[in-house]
């Protein structure tokens, strides 16, 4: 009898409360198409604002002791979802921390009521299709673009997910050539007016 090896694997509950009458600070939230440099943009941001860092992948691979890619083999895109769904809600029970997402976060519309929700200020990296290949030209990592036609299949997750990354983001900045630290600098330069209003 073939037994799915995830099915054995319990995630690690752990119950993060503020304290009595403090009020919880927004998590802030990197969104974007895979290759925008969420992860890397990410812990650069979280090293200025002094705050812990997660990756949504990242705190899967360790909860489950697998990659990502074996979630996905084994329990298809449907199952994946599922679990990332159920992490991004672990995550928001922690204090406040940066988090970076994968680029399909936003296709599950219980993940966009999250992060719509004051419990996140959200950073929209924004990138083209262009910029996303020439930096996963060499990926073998993401499942979803372990395909013939690369570039297509970009281009209809582009058309499919950026108007959603729009809809629940409170900051967008555009990726460019420059250093993650620079890109890093220019988001902390964009939150922080957001970040003491929200304090």
């Amino acid at each position: 009898m073939h037994t799915n090896p995830l099915s054995v694997i319990t995630a690690r509950k752990k119950q993060h409360k503020p304290a009595a009458g403090q009020p919880r600070r927004p998590h802030v939230v990197l969104v974007g198409p895979t290759g925008a440099g969420k992860t890397t943009v990410g812990r650069r941001l979280a090293s200025f604002l002094h705050l812990p860092f997660y990756d949504v992948d990242e705190e899967l691979e360790k909860t489950t002791g697998v990659s990502v890619n074996l979630i996905f083999e084994i329990e298809k895109e449907t199952g994946f979802r599922h679990r990332e769904s159920q992490m991004l809600r672990e995550l928001f029970s922690r204090p406040q921390a940066v988090i970076a997402t994968g680029g399909g976060v936003v296709v599950v519309p219980e993940n966009r009521q999250l992060l719509a929700s004051k419990q996140a200020l959200v950073v929209y990296l924004q990138t083209s299709v262009e910029r996303q290949l020439f930096r996963l030209s060499h990926d073998k990592r993401r499942p979803l673009l372990q395909v013939p036609d690369r570039e297509q299949r970009l281009q209809e997750m582009a058309q499919a997910r950026n108007p959603l990354y729009e809809s629940v983001s409170d900051v967008t900045v555009p990726t460019t050539g420059d250093s993650a630290y620079h890109m890093a600098r220019e988001v902390y330069k964009r939150l922080k007016p957001k970040l003491k209003a929200r304090r």
